[in-house]
């Protein structure tokens, strides 16, 4: 598998539904795709998961360049393990999708609200991120 192209592809599809809710969606406004499941919401968050520490704009982006070096060597290391080289995919397409808006706008656009329950509004990104984290905690758990 070529895990540069599944990066890129995680990447380019997080920039495209984020481009289109900005473009689409004035900020705040919702769309309902599944009543009472699934709506898309423009919302600019400044902060990490659950807004924490807003406003930190270089803080993030200093934490965003050290976890792309970090999953660069990672991956250089564990190049010939399917498993963990998915996991890690997953988490440098997620870090680089909301790294470029941090960069680039100085928040990250958020689009994804599960209405069934008090969630934070969260992207693609945000879904490659937890997911690649989720795999890669399995991973350790059953190598130990």
């Amino acid at each position: 598998m070529y895990y540069g192209g599944l990066v890129i592809l995680l990447v380019l599809a997080d920039q495209t539904i984020k481009w289109w809710a900005a473009s689409n969606l004035q900020l705040g406004d919702t769309i309902t795709l599944i009543p009472g499941w699934l709506a898309l919401t423009n919302v600019h968050n400044n902060g990490a998961a659950w807004s924490m520490l807003e406003g930190q704009h270089t803080f993030f982006v200093v934490i965003a360049l050290i976890a792309i070096g970090v999953i660069l060597w990672l991956m250089k290391r564990n190049w010939h393990q399917k498993a963990k080289m998915v996991a890690l995919s997953l988490l440098l397409a997620g870090t680089l999708g909301n790294f470029i808006d941090r960069f680039a706008q100085g928040y990250v656009v958020d689009m994804f609200e599960l209405t069934f329950i008090n969630f934070p509004i969260f992207n693609i990104a945000d879904c490659c991120l937890t997911l690649g984290v989720l795999i890669y905690i399995v991973i350790i758990l059953r190598e130990d």
